[in-house]
């Protein structure tokens, strides 16, 4: 066979063998579609199925849902109706209850038009009576005018001025009785009028001494005293804590402190540097150490030396320094010190008449003030008569004592005889005339008081202060005034002294009224 034969043997067989495979291959894709169909219709079959079940059981949810909302609204509608019922009951009460009401009211305005008839004819019968009444009493006024001579306005004048008179004079004597009554009265009823009468503390304007007055050779000293850029008054003040004033006043220097024992160490100092000639600062700081020792001693010393004078022991040393101290303190221009020792005496004197214990009166009045010589400036807040009660207590002192230290000033309540007696001889000592300074504006005002009181009263022809203002002189018309009301016009003068003003000690009041008669013979 030759070559061209086969080569087309070889593409008929190659032909062939394409065909074949195309037969095939056509066969199984036919099957291929015939079994995709057969799954599809199962497929479908079943989700007809599935499709058919979830319908079912979403309706039988809705109806489910359904009726428990037709349930609800059931309830809702129930419930409503139930409260619609109740309120038209309610309603129907309160028309009911509105009623009844309604005819009360009706019942009760009938009775009260009743009673107002019968008041509108009470009324008109009274004032039918009142005119009558009236015009009796006119009449009747009008006979007693005619019968004695006088108005009625005159009448009724003349009667308060008798009762007026004739009450003053009944209150006259019977104050004058009872007063009588009182003197005759026994002891101990006498101290207690006594003690209580003279509890007056005159209240005076505080004149502090704050400055002490160091005199000098020669204006010399001041610039020596002063030092170079002022070292050395820099270095007095700073040691001693005083102020330093150096001023054009000739020869002196003004020292200023209110504590008056620091007042005094400057003073002393200052002193020893000029008679030494030697003043620089640590010779300052020298001095001023050794004087503060020789003040420490000198307080001590005249502490015991008063206790001593006075007959008081087992005090404790604390006290005694704060004894001291008060020689170094001024009170209104009083020297602490020197008034402490008048009140113990007084205290002692006036306990002794009393019947009381002079000791423990002696011991209050010397210490009653020494609160007024603090320790630190803490202490200075505090009442100088609380703060003395708190320094006894803390250092032994009685009850008593205590007491009588915070109660001179009323700062607390008075438990014994011994308190009242040292507010009372505190008082004395102060308002002794010279004692204590006073500031002149106030003491003129006080006898230009006196005076005015005085020319108040009716009948005053000329008023006079004399004796510092412890006593009232009043001249009166002799026209006006009788004797009897002479009496009476100076217990009201005096009176009203002791209500309106606040003095020392006590005011006497003379009413002087006299009648002269004077004729020449020519």
């Amino acid at each position: 066979m030759d070559i061209t034969t086969i080569a087309i043997a070889a593409i008929v067989g190659l032909v062939i063998g394409i065909g074949i495979a195309k037969i095939l291959e056509k066969g199984k894709a036919t099957k291929t579609v015939s079994n995709a169909k057969k799954e599809a219709l199962s497929v479908l079959k079943e989700a007809k199925i599935e499709g058919e079940n979830i319908k079912k059981d979403k309706i039988f949810q809705a109806k489910e849902k359904f009726l428990e909302l037709k349930a609800e609204h059931e309830k809702v509608i129930v419930n409503k109706n139930k409260k619609i019922s109740e309120s038209e009951k309610r309603t129907r009460d309160k028309e009911s209850q509105v009623s009844g009401e309604l005819a009360k009211n009706r019942k009760l305005n009938e009775q009260l038009e009743t009673k107002l008839k019968d008041v509108r004819h009470k009324l008109e019968l009274y004032e039918k009576k009142q005119s009558e009444l009236e015009k009796l009493h006119n009449s009747q006024v009008k006979q007693l005018e005619v019968i004695s001579g006088l108005s009625a306005e005159d009448a009724k004048s003349q009667l308060l001025e008798s009762l007026k008179e004739t009450a003053k004079s009944d209150a006259m004597a019977y104050l004058q009785a009872t007063m009588e009554e009182t003197k005759l009265t026994a002891q101990q009823e006498a101290k207690k009028i006594v003690i209580n009468t003279i509890q007056r503390i005159g209240t005076e304007e505080a004149v502090e001494n704050c400055v002490s007055v160091f005199n000098l050779d020669s204006d010399d000293v001041k610039g020596r005293i002063i030092g170079r850029e002022g070292r050395n008054i820099r270095a007095l003040e700073s040691a001693t804590g005083v102020e330093i004033i150096v001023d054009d006043t000739p020869e002196a220097i003004i020292l200023s402190c209110f504590d008056s024992v620091r007042r005094e160490v400057a003073r002393l100092s200052l002193h020893k540097l000029v008679t030494d000639g030697r003043i620089h600062p640590a010779r300052i700081e020298e001095v001023v150490r050794k004087t503060e020792k020789q003040i420490e001693q000198e307080i001590v010393e005249v502490g015991k030396r008063t206790v001593i004078d006075l007959g008081i022991h087992g005090l404790h040393p604390e006290l005694i320094k704060a004894v001291g101290r008060m020689k170094y303190r001024s009170s209104y221009g009083q020297n602490l010190l020197q008034h402490s020792r008048e009140v113990a005496k007084l205290c002692g004197v006036m306990s002794a008449e009393l019947g009381l214990n002079p000791k423990i009166a002696k011991r209050a009045g010397l210490l009653h003030d020494i609160g007024k010589v603090p320790n630190t400036e803490a202490e200075v807040e505090t009442p100088h008569a609380i703060l003395g009660m708190q320094w006894a207590e803390k250092y032994g002192e009685k009850p008593d004592v205590c007491n009588a230290i915070g109660a001179h000033h009323d700062e607390i309540e008075m438990k014994t005889l011994i308190s009242p007696i040292v507010q009372v001889c505190d008082a004395i000592s102060g308002a002794r005339p010279g004692a204590r300074r006073q500031v002149l504006d106030s003491y003129i005002q006080r006898l230009k008081d006196l005076e005015d009181i005085a020319f108040a009263f009716n009948g005053v022809q000329k008023a006079y202060a004399i004796q510092a203002g412890r006593e009232l002189r009043v001249i009166v018309e002799s026209e006006k005034v009788s004797d009897e009301k002479a009496g009476q016009l100076s217990f009201e003068i005096s009176q009203k002294i002791q209500t309106d003003m606040t003095y020392p000690g006590q005011v006497k009041v003379t009413v002087i009224r006299e009648t002269r008669s004077v004729n020449v013979a020519k």
